[in-house]
């Protein structure tokens, strides 16, 4: 029925070759059954293919097969990610000068952006504040739903999702002013660790509009009074938009080669490190994330185990450590803050940055955190939140 002699050689090999044709997911089925054997003769192939036919991991469309007998799919794989839209109307006017842009007005709220002589003695109460001012954080369930899938150790290596990490994302979050200027930055860097960044003028323009939207918001004013009480920043607020850009976006070597990357691109955007084997290193955030699988380069692969037993992820949480490849490279554990606005990233970890060390033991709302903070020099090498017991 599935071919000329089923446990012939001819079968066999006209199955590898039609699976290869037709399926790249497939092709993965028949490296791995090579990997564990490198091996392999012909009939151990035809077994092997046997057992997968058998567990249901493939099967032959039924459909046409008359007209279209060549036709081979996976079992199991993972459904065809839902289309995402991204309001990007208004991106193209984040590059032009910047007496041409238009921003929110500064945040209002009740209380003092003043930070408490508690918070001035204690970064984690601070770092607690940032999270309590986050008034652009996303709310699971209403403004995305995330599907975690099943958990893994880090060594391994299987894939644990069905399907997609976003099950989907609101359309008006691209249309919120820090969120649609975050992600216009995104695509302004070559992910190619060594490669030289050129940085044009517009795209500074981007820059200097992105740090004055954010200038506007609660944790980035209330990061503004923390630091410039400690004296570590100018009471001055142009001046500290000034240094916040410097921090963030200048650029600076990596991989042997000047004017590679900045914190912003290996923390935000992420990298691929060519030198020796290739790996994924930066690449925190929850919106690329969202918007690389969107576009199908990255593939989610599960969830890494809480180190805190009992402990199981579901769709509300907001603090996830994560396996998955970007462009077909393994990034084997990433963390990421989910639903979090560009905001209070860039207040938390600045904040983590000037006042503490490279381990930063925090209390953000209901997580307990450790913001992981690498210097490289006197700029931001890379930081990151890990999730703690």
């Amino acid at each position: 029925m599935y071919g000329p002699d089923p446990v012939g050689q001819r079968w066999c090999q006209e199955i590898r070759i039609k699976m290869i044709e037709k399926d790249a997911g497939t092709v993965s089925i028949i490296s791995g059954v090579k990997r564990r054997n490198q091996r392999m003769q012909v009939p151990e192939l035809q077994g092997g293919l046997r057992r997968l036919y058998k567990k249901g991991t493939i099967h032959m469309k039924e459909e046409n097969r008359e007209e279209n007998n060549d036709g081979w799919e996976t079992v199991g794989r993972k459904p065809p990610r839902r289309a995402h839209k991204v309001q990007k109307d208004q991106w193209h006017g984040y590059k032009r000068p910047p007496s041409e842009q238009q921003y929110s007005d500064e945040v209002q709220i009740d209380g003092s952006f003043e930070p408490s002589e508690e918070e001035l003695a204690d970064l984690s109460q601070a770092c607690n504040r940032l999270w309590e001012l986050d008034l652009n954080r996303l709310v699971p369930g209403k403004d995305y739903e995330i599907d975690c899938g099943e958990g893994k150790k880090v060594y391994q290596m299987e894939d644990m999702a069905q399907g997609s990490l976003f099950s989907w994302l609101s359309e008006d979050i691209f249309r919120r002013p820090t969120f649609a200027r975050f992600c216009s930055l995104l695509d302004n860097y070559n992910p190619n660790a060594g490669h030289k960044e050129v940085v044009t003028s517009e795209e500074k323009q981007e820059q200097a509009a992105f740090i004055e939207e954010i200038s506007r918001t609660a944790p980035i004013i209330y990061l503004h009074k923390y630091l410039s009480s400690k004296g570590i920043v100018s009471g001055s607020y142009q001046d500290f938009k000034r240094t916040m850009t410097n921090i963030w976006f200048n650029l600076y070597g990596r991989g042997g080669t000047s004017g590679s990357s900045s914190a912003f691109e290996h923390v935000f955007v992420g990298e691929i490190k060519q030198y020796g084997e290739q790996e994924v290193s930066g690449f925190h955030n929850w919106l690329q994330f969202y918007l690389e699988e969107a576009k199908g380069n990255v593939d989610y692969q599960g969830y890494i185990f809480p180190r805190r037993r009992g402990q199981i992820l579901d769709s509300e949480t907001q603090l996830l450590t994560i396996q998955f490849e970007w462009n077909g490279i393994l990034k084997s554990v990433s963390s990421t803050l989910v639903g979090v606005s560009p905001e209070f990233e860039i207040a938390l970890y600045t904040l983590c940055f000037f006042v503490g060390g490279e381990d930063n033991h925090i209390q953000l709302g209901p997580y307990s955190v450790n913001i992981k903070c690498y210097r490289f020099g006197d700029r931001i090498g890379s930081v990151f939140p890990i999730a703690e017991s």
